[in-house]
Parts: structure tokens; C-alpha cells; sequence
């Protein structure tokens, strides 16, 4: 039996012989360094807001408090505290946002104007809404469309027929709309579910299938004209995923990469026709996929040189559990300190098994907040969800696929429900801005979950969240000076200071 002193001496003497212990070149090298120019952060005068979301409550992003630091010096075991340290620094924050699909557009466009202002004001407004500013949307139809559809007739391997008049009806003005509320400043990214069936082996948009190799160079060029299509009517792509969960046969669009499959179709065709299309500072965005299989992909393709140069980053979805197991989120933080040059974005989730009695379960709500505060402190620089509206049957979806949304519509009365997962992606979209570095954070009891990030006009903020039944009383401490926060039961709350 070796005791806690002989563990620590052991331990401490294999740390100190040189090449006993190595990280390698890609440990995260800079990930928490205190950089040589970062300024001490003073918490003097400051006074910090706090915004709170709370079950068998009002509060819904309401502010609930205003608190003052004082020197509290070493905390006792006794107290429960949030450790911030803005002097300790991590990636930088992108944005968060939803996904623009064709489900959302059709939905929207059947709102009462008011309520169409009234959503988009909710969505994409800093002030009076959680201002998003990252958006997804679909290359052609997806699961979440009023049926199947591609942008050429079939058949048409030259592509001459490429036309976006199906998105003109509902999409284009919805996005158009949303990007006009965010006066501009939305990321869009774009994901094929399935190429035209023609260029398929199972000849079907459905079912999963493969690309035939044949179509490898036509399939690259539908991006391109894609991009350029929309661009054309005034909406910028920002970015693009290679395939939407390219390991997952379903009923609706879908399409099979192999890690390998996808990491040759990127070096020899998309990227290089992008480059050559002009197109080149488009973000590609590789895997597109469950949490579960990330490195296998990320570690396959990131492998090869060639394919790599053109990666932006890796985009994952949180459906692993599946299988019947709970969120992988190490396995983002692998990926994040394997491939530290690599960003991390969230590109889809959703609670899915739509049912209209459970709309208001505020289990929702928590399941995002836990989603996003590990994601963001495995390295995660976006995070997007799916759906940004759906109707009062968890659709459209032409193959019956009915999931929740933040925002739920009822098409007959126009009446709009907002659920608590729209609040709790709010306790961050709001209060994080573009350009944020996100900062040590670290609570002293598992009852508390938080993440911190110090925006780009100097504000820290910081996100709490209590998953329990129990009330905390706890101390948001900074170099030895703190304030006094209360944490209601199944409750979120963003301090701002």
C-alpha cells in the first residue's frame, strides 16, 4: 500500500528526469498560457449584472441582481466558489446561431407579419433578442424539406441546368430577412445531405449510398456554382461542410463517406475546384458528424498533408447517445489538443421524438447548457443548433423525422413558443461576443457547471449553470476578490462585469 505523501514524492521524480514524461509538438502549447502582454485584470470599481433563467420561475434571461467585488482572500472548503482568471486565455469565440432550413423558411412564412418581426427580433437582435450571429443551411432538400429536390434536372452531368428557383419561394427571403436583422454580420454555412441520386451508387438521394467516383468532379463544381448562386443574391457563404454525417444510412437524404472516401474527395476535388472556382477563403469544414467518431475522422484526414491544408476545421453533432451512452465530450478535447491549429465548431443538435405535451420540459433547456459549456471549454470556437423554427407538429418533414426547435410556430393561430433551450442558448449568444477569448473558469463543486470569456470591449462573461434541485449560494472570485451570487434550482445565469 503506498500512501498519499510516497505517491506524491514517487510522482514528482519521474516529472523531474528529463524524457520521462513528454506531450509531444501538439500539446496544446498555448492553450491557459499567460501571454507576456496580457494585462492583470483589475475587478476595482466594477460591478457585476447577473442575468438568470430559472424552472418554476419568471426569470427568462431576466436581470436579477447587481453585485460588488471585496477581498475575500483564500476561500474556506466550506464556501462554494467559481474561479475566473482572465489571465489565463484559450481559443477564440466565433458565435452561435441555428440552422436556416427549409422547414424554419416555410414555417416562417406562414407567421402574421408582426410575429415574423417579432421572431426575427428574438433570434438575431443584440439588444431586445440573444443575437445570433452563425447560421447553417442546406445544399438543396434535407430531411427538414417539404420533399426532395436538387438544383438540376436529372440526369444533368454537365450541371447546365443549376438553378436555385426552388429556394427563391421561401428560402432565400427568409434568409435574406435574417441576415438583414443581424445588419449583416451573420456566418453562413452551407451542408449537402446527399448528392442527385444520378450520382449515387444506390441511385437514390435516400438511404445512404456512395458517390460514384465519376462524379467526384461534378459533385466539387455543385458547391461552387452553390456558393456563387447565392452570392449572387446577395447572401455571402462564409463556409462549407463537406457532408452532413456521412456515416449514418437514413430513410432521408443521406450519403456515406469513409474517412479516407472524404479526405481524397477534399484534397483532389472540393478543395482544389474552390481554390480554383476563387473561392478559396471559404471555410471547409470536415466530419460534420457525431461526437463519437471524431478523432478516427479528424486523426484520418488531418493525417495527409494535402487534405489538411484545406480544413478550417472539425464539425461534430451531440446524437452519440444513440447508442445508448451518455455525450462524448473528451473526445472533443482530444481532437482540440491533437489539432490544436484546427477549430472545433458544433454544427447540429436537437432533441429529436417531437410530442407536443413535452414542449414545455425544461430538461431541454439544461441539455444545451451542458452541451455548450463542455463543448466550449473542450476548445469549441461555434456552436450551432439545428432548426431555428419548426411548426406545431415538430415539421415540416417529408419523411416524418418531427424534432423540437428553440422556437416553435402554430401555423393556425400564428402564436409563437418559445422553449427553455431557446433561454438557455441566449445565457451565451447575448453576452459573448465575436472575437471573445475564452478564460479560465473553474467551480469548486460539481453542482455548478460554468464556462468565462473575456469579450472584445474588455467585459468578462460568465456562465453558470445549476443542473439540481438544490439552491447554492456561491463566490464569483477573481485574485483573491469575489462576489456573493445566489443559484436557484434548474437554473442558468450569465455575470457580466
Amino acid at each position: 500500500m503506498i500512501d498519499r505523501r510516497s505517491f506524491v514524492l514517487a510522482a514528482s521524480a519521474v516529472l523531474a528526469v528529463p524524457g520521462k514524461l513528454s506531450f509531444g509538438s501538439n500539446a496544446p502549447g498555448t492553450d491557459g498560457r499567460r501571454l507576456p502582454d496580457t494585462q492583470p485584470f483589475s475587478t476595482t470599481g466594477k460591478q457585476v449584472r447577473v442575468y438568470t433563467t430559472a424552472d418554476q420561475t419568471a426569470h427568462r434571461i431576466s436581470p436579477t441582481d447587481t453585485l460588488s467585488f471585496k477581498a475575500v482572500g483564500q476561500p474556506k472548503e466550506t464556501q462554494i466558489c467559481v474561479f475566473v482568471d482572465p489571465t489565463r486565455q484559450f481559443q477564440d469565440f466565433l458565435g452561435i446561431g441555428g440552422a436556416l432550413t427549409d422547414a424554419s423558411a416555410e414555417t416562417f412564412a406562414l407567421l402574421p407579419k408582426d410575429k415574423q418581426s417579432e421572431f426575427l427580433s428574438a433570434y438575431f437582435d443584440d439588444k431586445h433578442g440573444i443575437g445570433y450571429k452563425l447560421a447553417r443551411t442546406n445544399i438543396h432538400s434535407c430531411d427538414f424539406s417539404s420533399g426532395s429536390y436538387t438544383y438540376v434536372t436529372e440526369g444533368d452531368k454537365q450541371l447546365k441546368s443549376f438553378s436555385l428557383d426552388h429556394d427563391q419561394k421561401y428560402r432565400i427571403p427568409f434568409i435574406k430577412q435574417a441576415l438583414a436583422a443581424t445588419g449583416g454580420k451573420l456566418n453562413i454555412f452551407a451542408s449537402p445531405w446527399s448528392p442527385p441520386a444520378f450520382m449515387k451508387d444506390n441511385n437514390d438521394m435516400l438511404h445512404g449510398g456512395t458517390l460514384k467516383p465519376e462524379f467526384y468532379q461534378p459533385w466539387a463544381t455543385y458547391y461552387a456554382k452553390f456558393i456563387k448562386a447565392y452570392q449572387n443574391e446577395g447572401i455571402p457563404i462564409w463556409g462549407i461542410s463537406i457532408q452532413n454525417e456521412p456515416m449514418a444510412t437514413q430513410r432521408w437524404e443521406s450519403c456515406i463517406y469513409s474517412a479516407e472516401q472524404e479526405r481524397d474527395f477534399l484534397k483532389n476535388y472540393l478543395g482544389p475546384t474552390l481554390k480554383r472556382e476563387g473561392l478559396g477563403d471559404k471555410k471547409i469544414i470536415a466530419w460534420d458528424h457525431n461526437r463519437d467518431l471524431i478523432y478516427q475522422r479528424a486523426s484520418t484526414i488531418l493525417a495527409d498533408p494535402q487534405a489538411a491544408k484545406f480544413v478550417w476545421g472539425i464539425g461534430y453533432h451531440w446524437y452519440e447517445p444513440w447508442s445508448g451512452g451518455a455525450q462524448m465530450f473528451d473526445n472533443v478535447r482530444l481532437v482540440h489538443e491533437t489539432f490544436p491549429d484546427k477549430h472545433l465548431i458544433f454544427t447540429e443538435g436537437c432533441v429529436d421524438s417531437f410530442d407536443p405535451q413535452k414542449i414545455g420540459e425544461w430538461k431541454f433547456g439544461e441539455q444545451y447548457g451542458r452541451s455548450m459549456i463542455n463543448d466550449f471549454n473542450n476548445g469549441t470556437v461555434g456552436w450551432t443548433d439545428w432548426n431555428i423554427l419548426l411548426d406545431e407538429k415538430g415539421g415540416p418533414n417529408h419523411v416524418a423525422n418531427y424534432c423540437f426547435a428553440p422556437v416553435h410556430a402554430n401555423t393556425k393561430t400564428g402564436e409563437l413558443t418559445y422553449l427553455s433551450s431557446y433561454y438557455y442558448i441566449g445565457h451565451f449568444s447575448k453576452f459573448i461576443q465575436p472575437g471573445a477569448k475564452r478564460i479560465a473558469s473553474s467551480p469548486s463543486r460539481s453542482q455548478l457547471l460554468s464556462t468565462a470569456f473575456l469579450n472584445p470591449d474588455g467585459t468578462v462573461a460568465v456562465v453558470v449553470m445549476n443542473p439540481t434541485e438544490r439552491a447554492a449560494s456561491y463566490w464569483l472570485w477573481l485574485s483573491g476578490n469575489a462576489a456573493e451570487a445566489n443559484s436557484l434550482p434548474h437554473s442558468i445565469q450569465t455575470l457580466v462585469f
